[in-house]
């Protein structure tokens, strides 16, 4: 298949647009079939209590490797479009069982280079769906590395058009799935912590960036680059709807699931409203993340020498939740009679 970005008149314009429908069928399409069987993800670190995808598989619809880093973080439901006609009038689904056991390079190589030089961000955003989606597999997310779609792909968080800029986080979102791929994409770390902060709440732009720091935060190589925005996930936290509330919580269980981080997340600056999830009313997936991120906390402090500073400061998360005037432990104490039993076991683990 060959696109001639040279024409010019309205038959070569009307004929890229066919050719470019043509192939964002094909790789989305291919990616599926090749990609099923290869969902293989490097583990992360083990020990204490880090996140997963609660009903995950569903919105994927394959199967996932135990263990795996994706089991770990959060992605994005694969999108499935119908299959266009090809140039000789066959489906894009016929034209795949010829070869089911195989997956041309070449189609994902004329993708990147359409993001590069396509001039509508519609026909950007359509790109990006279709290299998000074939990202989900591992064999795709080496082969865009290799061929350098991750900095093609990264550049594109510049892009003046919002929806350009969140389809190009969901696409780097299924890239960081691979650890080989986070070695590269933690360049982009703190651009995406900006747009998170700058972005309108609860946007699809600000839950976007969350996913992929969500895996980013998976294991402790990358945790330290996020050290300056706990306040940020504690901010956002309170004020976020319930979608936005589970991403963040997301991260920040992971977080602190990692003894060096531990010092500076109760050091970091906190809302006293925070305490105010600690309630039957709160949503029970908040609830047991937020619990859980308070248990992991509470394991590594007790093997801490928490500074006379830390204890002293105010408007810190160590002083929100264990300090004087603190009213945590009255409201776990009220949640012991919780009707969830995991809610219940994990109030009792941190007032142990």
């Amino acid at each position: 298949m060959f696109i001639n970005t040279n024409m010019g008149d309205d038959d070569g314009a009307a004929s890229k647009l066919f050719n470019t429908k043509v192939l964002l069928g094909l790789v989305a399409g291919a990616g599926f079939s090749y990609g099923l069987y290869k969902l293989i993800f490097s583990g992360g670190n083990r020990g204490k209590k880090r996140e997963f995808r609660p009903g995950g598989d569903a919105a994927w619809n394959i199967s996932r490797q135990p263990g795996s880093l994706l089991e770990r973080v959060s992605g994005l439901p694969l999108v499935h479009e119908k299959s266009d006609l090809t140039a000789n009038g066959s489906t894009t689904d016929e034209l795949l069982s010829k070869s089911p056991n195989s997956l041309e390079p070449h189609p994902l190589e004329m993708l990147l280079s359409l993001l590069q030089t396509h001039p509508d961000p519609s026909a950007r955003i359509q790109v990006l769906v279709t290299l998000g989606n074939s990202a989900a597999f591992s064999v795709n997310q080496d082969y865009i590395r290799k061929i350098g779609g991750l900095q093609i792909i990264g550049n594109l968080l510049s892009e003046p058009a919002f929806d350009v800029r969140v389809q190009a986080l969901n696409a780097l979102n299924n890239l960081s799935m691979n650890a080989t791929n986070q070695e590269q994409l933690k360049v982009y770390v703190r651009q995406v912590l900006g747009m998170i902060e700058t972005s309108h709440l609860n946007s699809d732009l600000q839950l976007a960036g969350l996913r992929m720091l969500t895996n980013m935060s998976a294991t402790n190589n990358y945790q330290y680059m996020m050290k300056s925005s706990i306040t940020l996930f504690l901010s956002l936290l309170v004020v976020g709807n319930l979608t936005l509330q589970i991403q963040v919580l997301k991260i920040l269980v992971n977080l602190s699931a990692n003894p060096d981080m531990v010092e500076d997340i109760l050091q970091s600056q906190a809302p006293v409203s925070l305490v105010l999830l600690f309630d039957s009313c709160t949503n029970t997936e908040v609830l047991l993340r937020v619990l859980t991120f308070v248990a992991n906390l509470k394991d590594w402090t007790t093997s801490t020498n928490i500074t006379e500073i830390l204890k002293h400061s105010k408007d810190s998360l160590y002083s929100v939740l264990y300090g004087d005037s603190s009213e945590l432990h009255q409201k776990l104490s009220l949640l012991l009679s919780h009707p969830d039993g995991e809610v219940k076991s994990q109030v009792a683990k941190i007032m142990t």
